[in-house]
């Protein structure tokens, strides 16, 4: 694997990468964005304002763009990246990638400083390139961990990179709320333009601390020969993946149970705060409370869901982690009140960050150890997330515009939770050692 293998300042500065981007999912898609755009995202003048035109005569409400905004993203990533990380293995230079797909999302979210009212273009636009960038960097960042880590160290460090991540998005919403709360400490600066120069502070925070993994990664220049051009090159290594995975066993049964849980886990991260302001009607700084309470008992769960795996097996604490999802979505089809809300949110917070850390880990462990094309590998980890993401919200916003009620959106992800249970028992049966 080379030497930057357990090289303990190059894991470091790989794990520094989650701290770097995720900001960009507790301020963007999880707090502040989401709560700012439905006010933002308006027709100005019209009698109808919270219907934006999409296409021409096309109508829709705010709170359906915004939902189809991320399954859009998520359907762009789901095609280009298994193109560009096939082409990454094939030129050998997917820290370039990483690099490019970072300065994209950064550099979008500096841009939404300028979504002010009725810009909702701005803002969409925006928010659509700043998921683009985080996915993309992301797949290429997760490629990495095979490289510089052993099997045995897997789970410690993505659980370790999953709680800086927590630790530090946590840090700047903290800085950003003081803003949105205390305006008097800024010279009482109106709720807009604190929403606003929070956007700006994600991308510029990204774009800074992500100079520390990109420094200290391996450039990783061995590329895979072919005698083709890049781009025919990226798409034979992608075909070659394609059917080496289809060869092996646990890692096509992994993504299949990988598709079915993310799809529900992803679409309760990205929504949670809509069905809190729309379904529930809780006040801004509920919600604000309740994204505060699931970061912070995330850093717990990774770790705590970590520890299970070493003791018992990734596979069986993955089947723990998804049955208590399939509880939560029951418990929160009769979710009511604030006080009951809070509560919902704990438990979503320690299976959010267990479920992630176990998943990349897993992932990692099933993967071929001799492989040059890591890359590629994880790029169809990634489209089966973006791909499970896209679906989710589609369905969810399909829900939301044909009943306006999102309680039967979450009784549909039941069904979906139950269902990668079964591939993970299939899994477990047949994967011995339970990795």
């Amino acid at each position: 694997m080379g030497t930057s293998q357990s090289n303990k300042k190059i894991q470091n500065a790989w794990a520094f990468y989650d701290w770097a981007n995720s900001v960009h999912s507790l301020t963007i898609t999880s707090a502040i964005f989401p709560i700012y755009f439905p006010i933002a995202a308006v027709v100005l003048g019209s009698t109808t304002p919270n219907l934006i035109p999409i296409f021409g005569d096309i109508l829709l409400p705010n709170t359906v763009v915004y939902s189809y905004t991320i399954s859009f993203a998520f359907l762009i990533l789901a095609v280009i990246v298994p193109m560009v990380s096939g082409i990454s293995d094939y030129l050998g230079n997917k820290k370039a990638f990483m690099r490019f797909f970072c300065y994209l999302g950064s550099f979008s979210c500096i841009g939404l400083f300028f979504f002010t009212k009725g810009s909702y273009w701005v803002g969409t636009l925006g928010f659509l390139f700043s998921i683009i960038g985080w996915g993309g960097s992301i797949v290429f960042y997760n490629s990495f961990l095979p490289e510089i880590a052993t099997k045995d160290e897997y789970d410690q460090l993505s659980a370790k990179g999953f709680a800086l991540g927590y630790i530090g998005s946590v840090i700047l919403l903290l800085q950003n709320l003081s803003m949105l709360l205390m305006p008097g400490l800024y010279g009482n600066i109106s709720s807009e333009l604190a929403s606003r120069i929070s956007f700006l502070s994600v991308g510029i925070w990204w774009l800074l601390f992500a100079q520390i993994p990109l420094h200290y990664l391996p450039d990783n220049q061995n590329s895979i020969k072919l005698n083709k051009s890049y781009l025919t090159g990226g798409f034979t290594e992608l075909k070659n993946v394609f059917f080496k995975i289809r060869g092996l066993g646990s890692v096509k049964l992994f993504l299949i149970s990988f598709f079915m849980y993310n799809l529900g886990a992803q679409t309760v991260m990205y929504l949670g705060a809509l069905f809190g302001s729309q379904e529930l009607h809780l006040p801004t700084d509920a919600l604000i409370i309740t994204i505060l309470l699931i970061q912070l008992v995330a850093i717990p769960g990774a770790f705590i869901c970590s520890y299970i795996s070493r003791k018992w097996g990734n596979i069986l604490a993955l089947i723990i982690i998804v049955s208590i999802w399939i509880l939560i979505c029951c418990f929160a089809y009769f979710v009511y009140g604030q006080i009951q809300f809070y509560i919902l949110a704990m438990f979503i917070g320690f299976v959010m960050g267990g479920i992630q850390s176990n998943s990349r880990a897993s992932y990692a462990k099933l993967c071929p150890n001799d492989e040059k094309d890591l890359a590629s590998f994880f790029s169809f980890y990634d489209v089966c997330d973006r791909l499970s993401t896209v679906l989710g919200t589609f369905l969810f916003g399909i829900i939301i515009q044909i009943t306006g009620n999102m309680r039967v959106g979450i009784l549909v992800l039941t069904i979906f939770f139950i269902s990668s249970l079964s591939f993970l028992y299939r899994l477990l049966k047949l994967n011995k050692s339970n990795i």
